[in-house]
């Protein structure tokens, strides 16, 4: 591999505006790129070494941690394939944010699994501005002679 390309590949992970993180297969983070900063609010210092649940509601991780070890264990993901997961996710200061992402996982010679990588993106703006524009057509369809606006269905 001739040295620009390695650097470009070096410099697309680590400075990529998506959060790109690399947990081990106990779920502990090795990786934490500047995307994961913005989005999370974690410097890479404070992530690695830290369990995933520091991004994780404390309702949904056993929920997470019940298929990150099906994952592990089976080494077969629906959301390595382009399928993407929307969840909502924690920020250093405790707020709740809305993200989509994919994983990959990354498996030795033998088929297992040694951790996954996942690419997030931060969808907050846009999950809150389909939710107000969903309770503006529900409260259109509710006024009277609103029948006009309901989809049709061709035959």
């Amino acid at each position: 591999m001739s040295p620009d390309i390695d650097r470009f590949y070096r410099t697309l992970v680590r400075d990529a505006p998506d959060a790109i993180i690399y947990a081990d297969a106990n779920g502990a983070i090795a990786f934490w790129n500047k995307g994961a900063e913005r989005i999370f609010g974690f410097s890479e210092a404070e992530a690695i070494g830290q369990s995933l649940d520091i991004i994780i509601p404390e309702n949904l991780r056993q929920r997470h941690w019940d298929g990150f070890a099906e994952t592990v264990q089976t080494g077969k993901t629906r959301y390595g394939d382009g399928d993407v997961l929307a969840v909502p996710a924690l920020r250093k200061d405790g707020s709740r944010i809305s993200i989509e992402f994919t994983i990959l996982p990354f498996i030795d010679r033998t088929g297992r699994i040694l951790g996954m990588a996942a690419i997030l993106r931060g969808v907050t703006k846009r999950f809150e501005e389909l939710k107000a524009l969903r309770k503006e057509v529900a409260a259109l369809r509710a006024l009277p002679g609103a029948a006009a606006l309901s989809p049709t269905v061709s035959k």
